[in-house]
């Protein structure tokens, strides 16, 4: 049966390959929109990339992503190697989707009712805060500067996993653990801010501010088309990169001023249209070629400059780059930051260096550890409620999938360590712990479902 939308089309469209085209199409956008496709993309790039490092391709690979690439623009020139262009440039917009998804959240999501946001951020302090913890335990006197590498959340990466749970995740789980992996994002781009840039340097740390008070002046005129944000945006990001200040995030700045409000009076568009729509049969000549009826295009034109401001910059901006990001961007990402060589390595090493079990051990116990007791003492001191639909057990299953921490941990310990061979440890362990986070959590729900079912029959069997 097909949707009421679609009953209409051929009344619309002539033709029957346009119908399909437009269903296909649709089709497509629900597989993009699917956050365990998504998921699943960056795994297998992952993947991917194991095995080309541990190949004979791997120096071909790893010559490619050296090279040196160089934009000029007159007298200007920016010289950046490709893996530089992936994590800096390209990981920029990913912040902005990040950027877009927090500005969301605190205009009309969780983060605007404050009450009911912070259970979940006061978890995601106490996700933070342990991890961290067990990692400057674990190398106290050695490699110390890599404390937030087992920090951080993958949004993208946990929702993923968890989804294959379907009905045993609550949807007010699944909100409270997105109000968590957001709030612990926003402490993820503080810790990169002030603890892994490089020594500032003024003049470019000047121009930034002022590039920014120039996207603070666009926002207060209210200019609701996207491309002047994004040009500047890329202004942004050249002083940034320049500033010592890590370039990603002028992604997070350029989101928080994309305006979130149409500059179309909404209250009054369907009285517009209406008026359009008589004004487009008045003027349509079904003897002429369209071509030729120019009043008609002239007008139909108008409705479709006006329908495309109805949609809110932040929302279009949102709509442009979410499935570049998901589908490229973030493979990218994982494809050249998963370059782990294990071939003639020594495994033993790796596995005692306290940086790799710092890591594993931080996401795997730490962060569970922080979320649930964080959790659990906000709820028993009666500060916070836990939210409907919401038990212990399913805040457990959100502590666990939280020591998925692939995107953001790899970036950062790209950023601690300058020794290839606790860059080595750390990505091992960050690859282990997210795998390890992932199945401790899928078999923790799972077994607690079967338990909670058995506990049920057990009446009925003594009856």
């Amino acid at each position: 049966k097909l949707e009421p939308d679609r009953l209409d089309m051929p009344s619309i469209y002539g033709e029957p390959a346009v119908v399909k085209r437009i269903e296909y199409r649709t089709e497509v956008r629900k597989v993009t929109s699917n956050s365990t496709v998504a998921a699943a993309t960056m795994v297998m790039a992952a993947l991917l990339a194991l095995v080309v490092a541990n190949s004979p391709a791997h120096e071909i690979v790893e010559k490619f992503f050296e090279a040196e690439c160089s934009f000029t623009v007159g007298a200007f020139t920016v010289s950046i190697s490709f893996e530089s262009f992936i994590n800096d440039f390209l990981m920029a917009i990913f912040f902005l989707l990040v950027g877009i998804e927090l500005k969301y959240e605190v205009t009309v999501g969780q983060l605007r009712k404050p009450r009911q946001a912070m259970l979940p951020m006061l978890a995601a302090v106490g996700g933070v805060a342990v991890p961290a913890c067990i990692y400057l335990l674990c190398n106290y006197g050695g490699a110390m500067h890599g404390w937030a590498t087992p920090i951080a959340t993958d949004i993208a990466f946990a929702l993923g996993v968890m989804s294959l749970l379907g009905s045993r995740i609550s949807t007010q789980t699944k909100v409270f653990f997105q109000t968590l992996a957001i709030a612990d994002d926003i402490l993820a781009i503080v810790v990169i801010a002030f603890f892994y840039g490089q020594t500032p340097d003024i003049a470019w740390c000047a121009a930034a501010l002022g590039v920014i008070l120039v996207l603070w002046g666009m926002s207060r005129m209210k200019l609701y088309s996207s491309a002047p944000y994004l040009f500047v945006g890329l202004i942004l990001w050249i002083c940034m990169y320049h500033s010592g200040i890590h370039a990603t995030l002028a992604g997070v700045i350029l989101a928080f001023f994309l305006p979130s409000r149409s500059d179309v009076r909404l209250n009054h568009l369907g009285g517009w249209l209406e008026g359009r729509a008589r004004e487009l049969n008045a003027n349509y000549d079904d003897e002429h070629h369209i071509l030729g009826q120019h009043d008609f295009t002239r007008s139909a034109l108008r409705v479709e400059h006006v329908m495309h401001h109805v949609t809110p910059p932040l929302q279009r901006v949102e709509r442009y780059v979410s499935v570049p990001v998901n589908f490229i961007i973030l493979p990218l990402f994982a494809f050249a930051n998963a370059q782990v060589t294990l071939m003639g390595s020594d495994f033993g090493s790796i596995v005692l260096n306290p940086v790799a079990y710092g890591t594993f051990f931080g996401a795997v116990i730490g962060k569970p550890v922080g979320i649930i007791l964080t959790t659990f003492i906000l709820v028993k001191l009666g500060i916070c409620k836990l939210p409907k639909r919401v038990n212990w057990m399913q805040i457990t299953a959100v502590g666990l999938m939280g020591g998925l921490g692939f995107t953001m941990s790899i970036l950062i310990s790209g950023l601690a360590f300058s020794d290839q061979n606790n860059v080595l440890a750390a990505k091992c362990a960050i690859l282990a712990g997210s795998i390890a986070a992932s199945l401790l959590g899928i078999a923790f729900v799972r077994v607690a479902d079967i338990l909670h079912d058995a506990t049920k029959e057990r009446p009925s069997d003594k009856k």
